[in-house]
């Protein structure tokens, strides 16, 4: 070990030492945190967030994506994992309430087995198209559809997400089903394909590289799914106002835990989250990244929110007659 190196251990040995010792001896172990989603997609940039954030805090924080099944496989694991508020899910809209609503045989309850911590983030998808389709607003992507009705395909960050969801809920509004779905095992190589105009279509989640695409024009937004402009990109209009008022589709994320997690312990994540998020640094990466910070959430509001969302989609779900592809 030469004296570079030896320095280099000494300080990170010593960093380590002066760690702040989390309250009620948690955690024993370093926190895995779960992300359901391959790397680089819009949840897993503020998972990542959150993990960096809380290391002075407690640790040693690992983020595992585990992407697949549209979440499922990820939040199925934290589900089933041992109640001590080690093993954690960055979930999401699509984990926490699509796919146990449109699941014949859910894997898991989303009210009963995860208790909720703390929403991070509200982050709308989006419509966007290639530079190669002949539409620069809704409108003309709407009437392009409408006289094209088999030639159109669109891309999501996977079957039963939200971005799946959004991307039916758009066929049905506009009148116009035989738009084919492309799945994708997460965001990130979806709109990969779309930028190189292997899909002409997507409804991804709005974040920081999607934004970036738009701006360079290899991608056009035509419009969010939200219920208000993004603080990040304002010049981009809703598609309430585009002319498509039952178009919301927002995805919330944020830190979920294994029912039995004892209450002190779920506390203290959401009381060190809450921290986090009054950082102004923190929410200017968040408004970068395409999202809305949320600054007063906790397990009870985070809890609310999934039993919201539940019972507003499931008569969206059921006049669409969504399926998993």
């Amino acid at each position: 070990m030469n004296r570079r190196d030896f320095l280099q251990y000494g300080l990170a040995s010593l960093a380590a030492a002066t760690l702040p010792v989390p309250a009620f001896g948690f955690p024993d172990r370093p926190i895995k945190l779960i992300v359901p989603f391959s790397p680089g997609g819009a949840t897993d940039v503020v998972g990542r967030l959150w993990a960096e954030r809380m290391k002075a805090k407690f640790g040693t924080v690992v983020v595992e994506n585990k992407g697949g099944g549209g979440g499922v496989i990820g939040a199925t694991e934290v589900a089933r994992s041992t109640p001590n508020g080690e093993t954690l899910l960055f979930g999401n809209t699509s984990t926490q309430v699509i796919i146990p609503a449109i699941a014949e045989k859910p894997p898991y309850d989303p009210v009963k087995d995860f208790q909720a911590v703390y929403i991070m983030a509200i982050s709308p998808t989006s419509i966007v198209v290639h530079e190669s389709v002949p539409a620069r607003t809704l409108k003309e992507l709407i009437d392009y559809a409408k006289a094209n009705p088999t030639k159109l395909s669109y891309g999501s960050a996977g079957a039963g997400t939200i971005t799946n969801l959004a991307g039916e809920l758009f066929k049905q509004l506009i009148g116009v089903p035989g738009i084919t779905h492309v799945p994708y095992k997460g965001a990130a190589p979806g709109v990969t394909d779309l930028a190189a105009g292997h899909i002409p279509m997507m409804t991804p989640n709005v974040g920081g590289p999607l934004l970036q695409l738009h701006r360079t024009g290899k991608v056009r937004i035509l419009a969010v799914a939200s219920r208000k402009r993004l603080q990040a990109a304002p010049d981009i209009p809703t598609a309430i106002e585009a002319g498509l008022p039952s178009m919301v589709a927002e995805n919330f994320n944020g830190l979920f835990a294994p029912s039995g997690v004892p209450k002190a312990i779920i506390d203290q994540l959401a009381n060190e989250t809450r921290a986090a998020m009054a950082d102004p640094q923190v929410q200017e990466t968040i408004v970068k990244s395409g999202f809305e910070p949320v600054l007063d959430s906790g397990s009870e509001a985070g809890q609310r929110e999934v039993v919201s969302e539940l019972a507003r989609w499931a008569p969206i779900i059921k006049a669409t007659g969504f399926k998993v592809q």
